[in-house]
């Protein structure tokens, strides 16, 4: 596990559960976890959006880019199935975010694919680790057995009526896992080496990859990356 340092003036978000046994999800519930997937239940997709992009989060790889600008480039009506990606790579050069993230709060990760897919209409997401860290997929895995238990992920998920499916996918090696191209290479088992890509994940797409998981096969989808 890894060590903790923080400033005295320093106010903590992202890491609030860090150091706190967050891992545990008793002790994540007790930490105020899953309340915001119970909030966004109540509400209409284009208002979670809204409310991510007031919140003025951005993507902590390396651009800074919105991160409801980002879910509302997903197409709202489109007949093809969309899922959610988490990317939890950490490929950017000297980057080590994700990692703490996963190691101290996964139960967060979870609960922020679940918003994610919420706000663009997806039914199941996937979270990438990278290959080499292999103790955090134990630590992700554990985290998903529990929240299917709980009924927090699967059917009627908090007995909303609602479905959502979350999967963990291990890397296999990629360049620069940041380009979303590569990544999806790299989440399908295939090598990922330069090619002619849709720009925007978010809107095209996936080319049958669907069938490399457990999850339907489908000759197109639409990624949101998270």
């Amino acid at each position: 596990m890894a060590s903790l340092v923080s400033h005295p003036d320093e106010v903590r978000v992202v890491s609030r559960r860090f150091g706190q046994g967050a891992a545990n999800l008793d002790r994540y519930l007790e930490l105020d976890g899953y309340k915001a997937v119970q909030k966004a239940l109540t509400m209409e997709p284009d208002a979670i959006v809204n409310e991510v992009k007031n919140s003025a989060l951005r993507g902590r790889g390396g651009a800074g880019f919105s991160t409801g600008m980002k879910w509302s480039f997903v197409p709202k009506q489109s007949a093809k199935p969309k899922y959610v990606l988490c990317n939890g790579d950490e490929s950017e050069p000297g980057t080590c975010k994700d990692r703490l993230i996963f190691e101290h709060d996964p139960h967060a990760v979870i609960e922020g694919v679940v918003i994610a897919g919420l706000a663009v209409g997806a039914a199941s997401g996937y979270i990438y680790i990278r290959g080499e860290y292999r103790y955090l997929s134990v630590i992700m895995q554990k985290a998903i057995r529990d929240a299917y238990a709980k009924s927090f992920l699967g059917k009627n998920i908090f007995g909303s009526g609602r479905d959502f499916e979350v999967y963990w996918h291990g890397g296999a090696g990629v360049i620069l896992r940041r380009l979303p191209a590569y990544r999806t290479f790299s989440w399908a088992a295939r090598i990922g080496t330069p090619s002619l890509a849709p720009r925007r994940t978010a809107a095209h797409g996936c080319s049958a990859l669907a069938a490399t998981w457990r999850s339907p096969a489908s000759t197109s989808c639409r990624w949101a990356t998270t």
